[in-house]
C-alpha cells in the first residue's frame, strides 16, 4: 500500500505528458506487476486502512476497471464496508466517484449510502462531509442530502476559509442549494478573495449559476478583485470572468470597461466565437463603456464585418442582434442577415428555437427602424386591446388603478402596439402631468399634446442583480417605447405585490403625477434570496 501510494502522490504531480510517459513505464516494470499480484493475493487479509487507500492508488493510476485486480478489491471493500472508518469511507467514496457504473460499483455504492446514512451524526469533520457530499454527488436521496446539510450547519461556526470553498463547490457537485450554509461560506470567501485561484473563481460563478444563488456582496468582492487582478490576466481569462457573471445577470461595469478598452486596443484577438461571446455579454447586460462607446462598436462592427463570408445565419442573426440591443446599427451584416436567402434559412428550418429566431429577427427589424436617425415620434400610435382577460399578477395593479382614478375607462390594460410590443396598462394625460384623461376622449388622431404613460411590471430577472439598471431586452423595449412617444415606467412586481392596498395605490399616484418616475424607487436583494 505504501508503495501504491508513493507512486500516485509522485504521478499525480507531472503534467499530462509526462503522466502519459510514466504510466507506459510503470505498467511495464516487472516490479508492478509482481506488486499487484501480490496485492491481490492477500486483498483479503489487508487491513481496512490498506484496503482502501490500495484501490484508490489503483484506479487512480489508471488500472483499468474491467481489470481481476481492480474488481477484487471492489468486492473484499464491500465485505469490509461496515469495518471502515469514517476517513475510510470518504476515500472509498473518492474512488467510487472517478469509475464506470458497473454491477460490483453500483452494489458497492447503495451499501456506502445506507452506511454514511448512518454514520453522519458521527462525523465532525467537515473535510470528510464536503468530501461524501462531493463525491455522493447529485443522485443521491433528497434526505440524505438533508442529513448532510444539518450535520455541516452544526460545525458552521468552526469553518475555515479552505473548508468553505470546498463546502460551497461541494453543494454544486451535489445540486443542493442550501441557503444557510451558502451564506456562512460567501462570508469566508469575500474575507479570503484574495487567496482564491482564478479557477475556483470561476468555478465559484458558475457554482452560482447552476445552484441559483444571488449573492450580491459575493458577487461584488469578486468583481473588485477582478478589477485588481486584470492587469495580470490573459484576454482569454477576462472573458471566462465576463461570461460567468453574465450568466448570473450580474454587471462588473469596471472589468467591462478595461475589457472594452483591451478590445479598442487589440481587436484581432477576437476570433468569431469570441466575437459572439463580448457581443452577448455587453448586449444581455446591457452595457456601454464609460469613455470609449465609439471606438469599441468601430471595432466590433469591423471585426464583425470580417466575418461575414464564413458566418453561418444563426451566429449572423444572433451578432446583428446583440448589436442593435445595444442600439447600434451594423449597416454591411444587416443587408447580409435582411437579405431573402438567409431570412427564408433561418425561418424555415424546422428546430426548437425557430420561435426564439423569429423574435430576434422582428426585434432586428424593430431596431432598424426605431433606432434610424431618420425615425421621427409619430403624432398618433396605433392601439388595441389584446385581451379583457388579465393576468393573475396583474389583478392587485388593476384594482388598484381603479381605486385611484375611479373608472377603466381611464386606463387601458394589455395594450398590443406595432412591432408586437405589449404594454401592461396605458394612462393618458394633459401635456403638463396633471390631469389623467379618459381613453375615449383621447382617441383622436390629431391630439398630439396628449402624453401617454406605459407602465411595465416586470420581474426582478429584467433587471441586473442587485440594481435598478434593466437588462437588455428590457432596456431596449423602453428605448423604442420612448421613440414611439411613450413615458416608460417600469415597476417591479414583486415589490408591488408585497405592499398593502393603500401602498399600492399611494405608489401608481406618485408615479402618475411625477415627472422623474421612470422607475421603481429602489431595488435591493437580500443575499441568498
Amino acid at each position: 500500500t505504501n508503495s501504491l501510494t508513493t507512486i500516485w502522490k509522485l504521478f499525480r504531480n507531472l503534467s499530462e505528458d509526462q503522466q502519459r510517459y510514466e504510466k507506459q513505464l510503470i505498467f511495464e516494470h516487472p516490479a508492478f506487476v509482481k506488486l499487484c499480484q501480490q496485492l491481490l493475493r492477500d486483498s483479503r487479509r489487508m487491513t481496512r486502512g490498506d484496503l482502501v487507500f490500495s484501490l484508490h492508488a489503483v484506479v487512480n493510476l489508471g488500472v483499468p476497471q474491467n481489470t481481476l485486480l481492480v474488481q477484487t478489491l471492489v468486492r473484499v471493500c464491500q465485505e469490509k464496508l461496515n469495518q471502515l472508518d469514517n476517513r475510510c469511507i470518504s476515500v472509498l467514496a473518492t474512488t467510487l466517484a472517478g469509475l464506470e457504473k458497473d454491477k460490483n460499483v453500483r452494489a458497492l455504492q447503495a451499501g456506502l449510502q445506507l452506511l454514511v446514512e448512518q454514520r453522519i451524526p458521527s462525523i465532525r469533520d467537515v473535510f470528510i462531509l464536503q468530501n461524501l457530499m462531493k463525491c455522493l454527488g447529485k443522485d443521491v436521496p433528497v434526505f440524505l442530502k438533508k442529513k448532510l446539510e444539518m450535520a455541516v450547519l452544526k460545525e458552521i461556526d468552526h469553518l475555515t476559509f479552505p473548508n468553505a470553498l470546498r463546502v460551497f463547490l461541494a453543494l454544486d457537485a451535489m445540486c443542493y442549494c442550501s441557503i444557510p450554509i451558502l451564506n456562512a461560506c460567501s462570508k469566508k470567501i469575500q474575507e479570503n478573495v484574495h487567496d482564491v485561484s482564478f479557477r475556483h473563481l470561476v468555478l465559484i460563478l458558475e457554482a452560482c449559476h447552476s445552484l441559483q444563488y444571488r449573492n450580491v456582496k459575493l458577487f461584488s468582492a469578486i468583481a473588485d478583485y477582478a478589477n485588481s487582478a486584470a492587469c495580470l490576466w490573459d484576454k482569454r481569462q477576462m472573458m471566462l470572468f465576463l461570461s460567468a457573471f453574465e450568466s448570473l445577470g450580474f454587471q462588473p461595469s469596471e472589468l467591462m470597461d478595461i475589457f472594452a478598452e483591451k478590445v479598442t486596443e487589440d481587436p484581432e484577438f477576437l476570433n468569431l466565437k469570441n466575437l459572439l461571446i463580448v457581443l452577448r455579454v455587453y448586449s444581455r447586460l446591457n452595457y456601454i463603456p464609460r469613455d470609449q462607446k465609439d471606438l469599441f462598436f468601430e471595432a466590433l462592427h469591423n471585426c464583425l464585418d470580417k466575418y461575414l463570408p464564413q458566418i453561418s445565419n444563426i451566429e449572423l442573426l444572433k451578432a446583428v442582434y446583440s448589436l442593435c440591443i445595444l442600439g447600434y446599427l451594423p449597416h454591411r451584416a444587416l443587408d447580409e442577415l435582411l437579405q431573402k436567402d438567409s431570412r427564408d434559412e433561418l425561418l424555415l428550418s424546422d428546430d426548437l428555437y425557430k420561435e426564439q429566431k423569429e423574435v430576434m429577427l422582428r426585434s432586428v427589424k424593430a431596431c432598424v427602424e426605431l433606432d434610424s436617425p431618420s425615425f421621427t415620434k409619430p403624432a398618433f400610435v396605433l392601439t388595441e386591446n389584446f385581451s379583457s382577460l388579465i393576468s393573475l399578477s396583474l389583478r392587485k395593479a388593476r384594482e388598484a388603478f381603479i381605486e385611484l382614478l375611479g373608472d377603466e375607462n381611464m386606463f387601458q390594460q394589455n395594450v398590443q402596439l406595432p412591432y408586437k410590443y405589449h404594454i401592461d396598462f396605458e394612462i393618458r394625460m394633459d401635456s403638463g402631468r396633471k390631469k389623467v384623461l379618459p381613453v375615449s376622449a383621447t382617441d383622436d388622431h390629431a391630439n398630439s399634446s396628449v402624453q401617454r404613460l406605459a407602465f411595465l411590471f416586470v420581474p426582478l430577472s429584467a433587471f441586473c442583480v442587485g440594481t435598478t439598471h434593466p437588462q437588455g431586452k428590457l432596456a431596449m423595449k423602453k428605448r423604442h417605447l420612448n421613440k414611439l412617444g411613450y413615458h416608460v415606467i417600469l415597476v417591479l412586481n414583486k415589490k408591488f405585490q408585497e405592499m398593502t392596498n393603500e401602498d399600492a395605490v399611494e405608489f401608481l399616484k406618485e408615479k402618475i403625477y411625477s415627472e422623474n418616475a421612470s422607475l421603481f424607487s429602489e431595488v435591493t436583494v437580500q443575499d441568498g434570496n
